[in-house]
C-alpha cells in the first residue's frame, strides 16, 4: 500500500472512532466561521461584477455565431462547476453539453468538431489534464473560452476569449480547498448562460419545453382540454326540469353540479352544491320547483384552448369549483373541477 495511502486511512480511521463531540464554545465558533464563509464568497461574487465587460461580450457573441454545440469541461472541483454550466446552458436555449477533461484525452475529444466552441474551467489555468487538450481542440478549429482565476495562466493565454474569475482569497481556513473560486466560477457561469437566454429572446415556453417532467412544463404545456371532462361526462339537464331531478343528475355526475343547457347544447346556466344550500335557505319547495328558479346564470367559462394555469387562476380569483369549457360556437365541450386540477398537478 503506498505511503500516502496508508496515512490516508489511518486518518479516517481514526476520525471515525474518535468523533468529536461539540461544546457551546466550538458551536459558536462554527457558526462566526460559517458567517465568514458566507460573506467572503458573496464578495467573491460580487468582485465579478465590475470585471465584466468586453471579453464577457466576446464570449456571448462568439456563442450565439456558434453553429455546433457548447462544450463545457474541466476536472475536480472545477469540473463539477462545468458540468453545472453545462446542464444550465442547455436548458435555457443553448445547446450543451459536459465532456470530462481527463475522458477527452482518451477518446471523447471525438465529441468535439470545428463548429463548436469549448468552455474551459479551471481556477489555476494550469490543469494538465485540460491543457493536455488544448492543442487538439484548437486543430480541429473549434473555439476555446477559458474560465480560470489566473489571466496570465497557460489556458488563459492558449483561449481565444478568457473570463476573469479570480477571487482575493477562499472561503477554507487554510485558504486551499476550492469554496470562494468555485462559487465565483459557478456566478459566472450563471451570469454567461442568463445573458445568452436573454439574447435568444428565450421565454418561458421555451423553458417549460426543456422541462416537460417538471411542475412549471405542467404549467406551461397542459391546456384545458388536455385536463377537462368531455362534454359525455359531464351532467347536463333541462331548465324545465325539477329540482329534484337536477339533484339525481348532480349525484351521477360526481362534479359537485349539473349544467343547464338549450336544445342546442348551449349552456344557460349552472346549478352547484352552492346554489342547492342557497335554494334551501330559502324554503322553496322542492317537489313544485323547477331548475329555472334557482339555477345561476351566465356561468364562468373558459376555452378548450386555454392553459390549464389559466383555469386555476380564473377558478381561484373567483373562488369557485367548477368551470365550464365552451367551445368558439358557444357549445359545451366540457367542464372541469379544481380536483381536475390537482389530479393533473396544475394546482
Amino acid at each position: 500500500m503506498p505511503a500516502g495511502t496508508a496515512f490516508g486511512y489511518q486518518f479516517n480511521r481514526f476520525v471515525l472512532m474518535n468523533p468529536i463531540v461539540p461544546n457551546s464554545a466550538l458551536l459558536a465558533h462554527a457558526t462566526s466561521l460559517g458567517r465568514r464563509v458566507l460573506e467572503i464568497e458573496a464578495a467573491a461574487v460580487a468582485a465579478l461584477a465590475d470585471r465584466l465587460g468586453a471579453e464577457f461580450e466576446q464570449a456571448i457573441t462568439l456563442i450565439l455565431q456558434c453553429r455546433g454545440r457548447v462544450i463545457v469541461s474541466g476536472i475536480g472541483k472545477s469540473g463539477h462547476i462545468a458540468r453545472k454550466l453545462a446542464a444550465t446552458l442547455a436548458s435555457t436555449g443553448t445547446p450543451a453539453y459536459f465532456v470530462h477533461a481527463a475522458e477527452a484525452a482518451h477518446g471523447d475529444l471525438g465529441m468535439i468538431t470545428a463548429d463548436d466552441i469549448v468552455i474551459a474551467l479551471s481556477n489555476s489555468g494550469a490543469s494538465e489534464e485540460l491543457l493536455m487538450i488544448v492543442p487538439q481542440v484548437k486543430r480541429r478549429g473549434a473555439k476555446l473560452i477559458a474560465m480560470t482565476g489566473k489571466p496570465d495562466s497557460p489556458l488563459a493565454r492558449e483561449a481565444d476569449v478568457h473570463l476573469d474569475a479570480a477571487v482575493s482569497e477562499e472561503a477554507c481556513p487554510l485558504n486551499l480547498a476550492p469554496t470562494a473560486s468555485t462559487t465565483a466560477a459557478l456566478a459566472l457561469g450563471d451570469a454567461l448562460a442568463v445573458a445568452l437566454l436573454d439574447a435568444r429572446g428565450f421565454g418561458a415556453e421555451d423553458f417549460a419545453r426543456s422541462h416537460p417532467g417538471g411542475s412549471l412544463g405542467r404549467r406551461l404545456l397542459t391546456h384545458v382540454r388536455d385536463v377537462m371532462r368531455p362534454v359525455d361526462r359531464v351532467p347536463v339537464i333541462d331548465a324545465q326540469a325539477t329540482l329534484n331531478n337536477a339533484l339525481l343528475s348532480m349525484t351521477r355526475g360526481g362534479m359537485g353540479m349539473t349544467v343547464v343547457a338549450s336544445a342546442t347544447g348551449k349552456p344557460e346556466g349552472i346549478f352547484t352544491d352552492g346554489d342547492l344550500r342557497r335554494a334551501l335557505e330559502s324554503g322553496i319547495d322542492f317537489r313544485h320547483a323547477r331548475l329555472a328558479e334557482v339555477i345561476t346564470r351566465n356561468p364562468r367559462s373558459i376555452s378548450p384552448d386555454a392553459l390549464a394555469v389559466e383555469a386555476a387562476e380564473m377558478m381561484e380569483r373567483l373562488r369557485i369549483s367548477q368551470l365550464l369549457v365552451v367551445a368558439a360556437d358557444g357549445t359545451l365541450s366540457g367542464a372541469l373541477t379544481t380536483h381536475d386540477l390537482m389530479l393533473a398537478r396544475v394546482i
